[in-house]
């Protein structure tokens, strides 16, 4: 009892502080690699440390050397690891207020060429379906396809969509201002809901937006038209214009943001 009183006797704002950091940074952490093949790597690094106090439970000098060499350079290990996941997580805090401008600059950018690209497609009636990967990782859906790891442009969407190109029939996922992979397959939903007008291209756009927060551009091949889905719902493209401002928003979550605002304002006009 008296360990417990000194220890909140002695607990600082400081420490409170340094305690929520760590927890949003582990929180914004677990969030990237949902879904991803870095839960199996963790589940591996556990293991690892489990069979390493075995070892020293039992004695076992030989193991135990190797592992604690191993656990010295676990700071490198992880780096080297969960490259992807840490730079995902550098993207995601960038992508705040502070840079505000020049990373709005950048995606305006990015989104006039994906539109250039869907407009084609979708007077062609030529099938696409695009992922923007958010915070939620897709790595394990990108390792399905092809790495190609190029910058975004409306000729080179448009070619890996043609009916000729073998990556055609999957999807594509840009990641952090780059197409990262093409030919992508994904999880197709199992909702029973489904309109049956909706082919496969938007079962899959459903099913990874089940199990992520990334948005979704599809073409239909049969009617040629455009349409969105974003946190498992379709929004339907009437116009470029339209596509323009529902997929900014949606990737800056704007009307998430809206949304909050309008709760809050009529929470404090209640009280």
């Amino acid at each position: 009892m008296e360990k417990i009183l000194s220890f909140f006797y002695h607990f600082r704002v400081n420490d409170f502080i340094d305690i929520l950091f760590v927890a949003f940074i582990i929180y914004r952490f677990l969030l990237i690699i949902q879904g991803t093949r870095a839960t199996q790597m963790i589940l591996g690094l556990m293991a690892l440390g489990a069979v390493w106090f075995i070892s020293k439970f039992y004695e076992l000098y030989t193991l135990g050397w190797i592992l604690h060499l191993f656990f010295d350079y676990l700071f490198i290990i992880v780096i080297v690891l969960f490259q992807d996941q840490i730079r995902s997580a550098l993207v995601s805090f960038s992508g705040t207020k502070f840079l505000g401008k020049g990373q709005k600059s950048k995606l305006d950018h990015q989104i006039e060429e994906v539109i250039d690209a869907a407009m084609i497609l979708a007077k062609e009636k030529t099938g696409a379906l695009i992922v923007f990967e958010k915070f939620h990782g897709l790595l394990n859906y990108s390792l399905t396809g092809t790495k190609l790891d190029a910058n975004i442009h409306s000729d080179l969407l448009y070619s890996l969509f043609q009916p000729i190109s073998p990556l055609h029939d999957g999807a594509v996922v840009i990641y952090n201002g780059v197409i990262q992979s093409a030919g992508c397959l994904l999880p197709l939903s199992k909702s029973s809901d489904l309109d049956r007008q909706y082919g496969t291209r938007h079962r899959a756009a459903l099913g990874v937006t089940e199990v992520s927060d990334a948005v979704v551009l599809i073409v239909s091949e049969e009617t040629g038209k455009i349409s969105l889905c974003y946190n498992t719902k379709f929004y339907p493209i009437k116009s470029e214009e339209q596509l323009r401002r529902d997929l900014r928003n949606f990737l800056l979550d704007i009307e998430h943001m809206k949304a909050n605002q309008s709760s809050k304002l009529s929470r404090s006009l209640n009280a």
